[in-house]
């Protein structure tokens, strides 16, 4: 799998909607429905505005202007801080943040064992 898919948190983005709403109508469908029931766009807007005001997401190592969290914690500390794609680079992996947040959730579980699969395939 392509790196750029692979979040620095080790979460799988590969086929996450937001991430592909530029190219993927299915995708974009959803995410337009979506955004529009949390009040992100109004009942007349969508994709146009989506790509206007960058509403999607180009992953941990794309552009910033266009990250669905830019203000994501683990991604200031492992790309920006650290200069790492992966936590799994990390010589502190796997961090106690890290570990708590895989416990508040199965895909956060998931995320962390792909970190570790990630750091054991890289040793």
């Amino acid at each position: 799998m392509d790196d750029r898919m692979i979040g620095a948190c080790g979460l799988d983005c590969g086929s996450c909607k937001i991430r592909l709403v530029p190219t993927d109508p299915l995708a974009a469908e959803a995410i337009v429905k979506w955004f529009r029931r949390q009040g992100w766009l109004s009942d007349g807007e969508g994709m146009a505005e989506i790509i206007e005001r960058k509403m999607y997401c180009t992953g941990c190592l794309g552009d910033r202007d266009t990250h669905w969290s830019a203000d994501c914690w683990i991604l200031q500390c492992c790309v920006d801080g650290r200069g790492h794609r992966h936590c799994s680079e990390c010589d502190t992996f796997p961090c106690a943040r890290l570990v708590d947040r895989a416990e508040q959730d199965e895909r956060y579980q998931a995320a962390l064992a792909r970190l570790r699969e990630m750091r054991a395939a890289s040793t």
